[in-house]
């Protein structure tokens, strides 16, 4: 399937960023637009700014959503904005359910408006399988959806919505569940948030290393292999089908944990903070990844190491930085 004009919803966000890198790396031919809201920060587009054409757009506001499908037409969409922070959905779920659910029905339904067929990615996630029975262990897709927090339900919806519109209108999407994966740019991720403490602690900025759930267990891959999924799948996937897309690092979060504390330069205590720790959490997932494997062939290319490597590089770099800005003001 040939594309050249490819839309990522949340462009400027932790994901989006990276997939519109590989795109412009991989496929130069390629032209790259992004959705991306007024009071959104461009950082994580500074090194390909020259590169993609960036829109100003809110999906809760159609009229403008409409705009840019009409203008942009584009062969592909990647829907990857989101309110994706779980613990927070339990502060605010309204925001995060009306966010999530009316932002990706106005897309679709601009999408149908507008007269376009475009083959859509529909980015879901593991957390709507929620606290899966270990007899179910592998999750394959077709295991229940027991959302077990109100983002989990926002992303039900979308997943569901994604279904309607293929069985309605037969739009080509296609939904995939993305399991746990390494993401310097993303904080609100287990691993990001260990690995800023870590490096915090080490320039001094810090002194002790907060954390929820230990016990959870997760299969973990790079974000980098992530988003190279994310465009297997709009080439290679049936529209209207789900898949699930994880890594063969499977550990605990505690035992992650661990791992990163023996990569640092300095001791590292550790406190369980009451207020890391969800009302509901999920501790089981790993996924059944052949329908995906079997469809794109595609996988993880990152080692676990290396993975584990940039990312604790990276969030030293941003400590640096930190520390300096600290130095000139003190």
């Amino acid at each position: 399937m040939a594309i050249s004009t490819v839309l990522i919803t949340g462009i400027a966000g932790s994901g989006g960023s990276y997939l519109a890198e590989y795109i412009l790396k991989n496929h130069p031919e390629v032209k790259v637009h992004g959705l991306a809201h007024a009071r959104t920060t461009s950082k994580n587009l500074e090194s390909i700014k020259e590169k993609v054409i960036v829109h100003n757009a809110d999906l809760l506001d159609f009229g403008s959503t409409f705009s840019v499908l009409e203008s942009v037409r584009p062969d592909a969409i990647f829907h990857l904005a989101a309110h994706a922070n779980v613990r927070a959905s339990f502060i605010t779920p309204h925001t995060v359910l009306s966010n999530n659910i009316l932002g990706t029905s106005n897309l679709f339904e601009a999408i149908r408006l507008a007269r376009l067929d475009p083959v859509i990615q529909l980015c879901s996630t593991s957390e709507v399988y929620g606290q899966v029975d270990p007899k179910d262990v592998p999750i394959t897709e077709d295991a229940p959806l027991k959302p077990a927090s109100p983002y989990a339900v926002s992303k039900v919806a979308q997943d569901l919505l994604g279904w309607t519109y293929f069985i309605s209108y037969k739009m080509r999407i296609i939904r995939t569940r993305m399991f746990t994966y390494l993401n310097p740019r993303r904080t609100d991720l287990f691993a990001s948030a260990f690995a800023k403490q870590v490096a915090w602690i080490e320039r001094g900025l810090q002194k002790e290393l907060l954390h929820g759930n230990l016990d959870s267990v997760r299969t973990i891959i790079d974000v980098r292999d992530a988003m190279r999924a994310y465009w297997e799948a709009i080439l290679h996937c049936q529209p209207g089908e789900a898949y699930n897309i994880g890594g063969a690092t499977t550990m605990k979060v505690g035992d992650f944990l661990e791992t990163l504390i023996s990569l640092s330069k300095v001791p590292i205590p550790t406190r369980c903070d009451p207020n890391l720790l969800r009302p509901a959490d999920v501790t089981l997932q790993i996924p059944s990844t052949d329908k995906f494997f079997k469809a794109t062939g595609w996988q993880p290319e990152y080692a676990f190491k290396e993975s584990m490597a940039d990312l604790l590089a990276h969030w030293r770099c941003e400590a640096d930085k930190e520390a300096r800005i600290k130095e000139l003001f003190n």
